[in-house]
Order: structure tokens, then sequence, then C-alpha cells
């Protein structure tokens, strides 16, 4: 009989970086057969872990940089769950836009809170005029950029993997304002009654 996958719940839509660290944690841990769950926040998949719904969930915690992923302190307080592992992906941000859109016709800029911290220097000296949006998610920012949620004139800050997958163009790579940006992520799974 095959066995049965590994549910992982992330915090993030595809092409995240939860998505990378989830992909990470599984092939760190041997794990072959798995699906993930795209959970959008750590709330969802603190929530998601609790109910056993998922077996793990992943969800950053800190960066070098941008310090302390205050939406995943504040939802972890409020659930019961054993951490199984933290560990650390390198992550670089790419300013992303739709097919043949140009720096002279971007009007805002969105991504996740943690996303635009880590980008605040580039952010200030290359686009000291324009509005700073946050977003959900850096992956889902990037997708309804490409399906037209967002309008045309607005760029989001995310992976190349998301770049890829949604079709847009990368108006610029790694903007990230340290070049050595590291995330610290957390993989939890639900406590076992007694623990």
């Amino acid at each position: 009989m095959a066995e049965k996958p590994l549910k992982i719940g992330i915090s993030g839509a595809p092409g995240s970086f939860s998505e990378e660290a989830a992909r990470t944690y599984a092939k760190k841990a041997g794990i072959e057969t798995y699906e993930l769950s795209y959970l959008i926040s750590a709330e969802n998949v603190l929530s998601a872990v609790e109910n056993g719904e998922i077996d793990r969930g992943v969800f950053p915690i800190e960066n070098s940089n941008g310090g302390i992923v205050i939406e995943a302190v504040y939802a972890m307080a409020k659930h019961n769950f054993e951490i199984e592992k933290l560990f650390e992906i390198e992550v670089h941000h790419n300013l992303l836009v739709k097919k043949g859109a140009t720096a002279e016709s971007i009007t805002a800029i969105t991504s996740h809170d943690q996303a635009i911290k880590q980008c605040r220097m580039y952010l200030k000296r290359k686009w000291p005029m324009i509005d700073i949006q946050e977003y959900p998610d850096t992956a889902k920012a990037a997708k309804d950029l490409a399906e037209g949620t967002l309008p045309p004139t607005t760029a989001a800050i995310a992976s190349r993997a998301a770049a890829e997958l949604y079709g847009l163009d990368i108006l610029e790579e790694s903007i990230q304002d340290l070049k050595f940006n590291y995330t610290a992520f957390l993989t939890i799974k639900k406590r076992e009654e007694g623990e």
C-alpha cells in the first residue's frame, strides 16, 4: 500500500518563501511523499495543526534584517503546538511587474510587511515617492498582480519562483538591503495529549 502523503500547511501562496522552506524541510527530513496546503497566514497554519487538518505547519518567525514576524508571534500565543524544527533559508527579493511594464509606469509597490521591511533602504533610495502597500503574502501579491486583481501599475516584491509561476517580469532582482538575507522558519506539529 502506498504511504499516505504528509500534509504540510504553509503560510503562503504557491511561489512563496514558505513553500520553498517547506520543500527544504521535507528534503532534509527525508520526506518524499507530501502535499502542501497553501494557508497564506501563520494563524491559519497554527489553527489547521491544532485541529488536526494538517500534519505539519511551516511559517517564518524572524528575518536577519526585518526582525520578528509579528503576525506569527501573535498567532503562536493563541495556539497549542509543538515545535519540531527551526531552520533558515536564504531569501532574495525581486521587484515583479506585469509583462512589458516599465519603472516609469509603476505607481505602487506591494508585498508582505516583512518583505517591505527587508527592502526598506532600497525602497527609500529608488522609490521615495511611490505608495508602498502591505499585502497578506508575497506570492499572493504576485498572483493577484498577474490575474488583474491588483492594477497593472503595481509592482510586487516576491520570489523568482513567483515570477516564473505567474508569468511576471523581474524589473530588478535581489533588492533586499542585506546581501545575505536569511529567514528563520518553524516546522510545527500537533501537541499530543498529556504533553
